[in-house]
């Protein structure tokens, strides 16, 4: 199943406003280059924009997603149980850690908002970047099995 980088949003500061840009930059066990969130296990934040939708469409109509505070928004894929599993985008992997759950700071954007994306996977995936390279909307994106470490598909040995 094939789907599309909708969207890219790069966060300046904690809790500062969201860039909405048309490339960047992942950097492999980082993140996105210029992202407030460095390191760890929640490099990159990504949201289903059909997810996004129907959560917000039950709660107050439409809502511009930036204000769900990802750094990706894709469309025509199914997030929802995918820890563990490998989102490519474009020709860059990130390892899918885990289902990100929703802040109270939802409600200041709309109440319900929060309970609404506490769905299971409604309010997104957290992941690690595996490759260092440029993604830009429009680029491909797809849902694979993870490799196991040193074993990954396309790569010369």
């Amino acid at each position: 199943m094939y789907g599309r980088l909708e969207r890219i949003w790069i966060k300046r500061a904690k809790g500062g406003p969201m860039d909405d840009v048309a490339q960047a930059t992942l950097v492999a066990h980082r993140g996105l280059a210029g992202n407030a969130n460095q390191g760890g296990r929640r490099q990159v934040t990504v949201l289903s924009l059909e997810a996004w939708t129907a959560i917000t469409a039950g709660v107050a109509g439409p809502i511009d997603p930036i204000e769900r505070r990802a750094n990706l928004l894709v469309s025509g894929l199914d997030l929802r149980g995918s820890r563990g599993q490998v989102l490519r985008v474009g020709r860059c992997r990130l390892l899918v850690h885990g289902e990100t759950k929703p802040c109270e700071r939802m409600d200041e954007v709309a109440p319900g908002l929060q309970q609404g994306l506490r769905a299971p996977w409604a309010g997104g995936v957290f992941a690690e970047v595996l490759d260092h390279g440029d993604i830009h909307t429009g680029d491909v994106v797809t849902l694979e099995t993870a490799a196991p470490t040193g074993d990954v598909p396309g790569d010369a040995v």
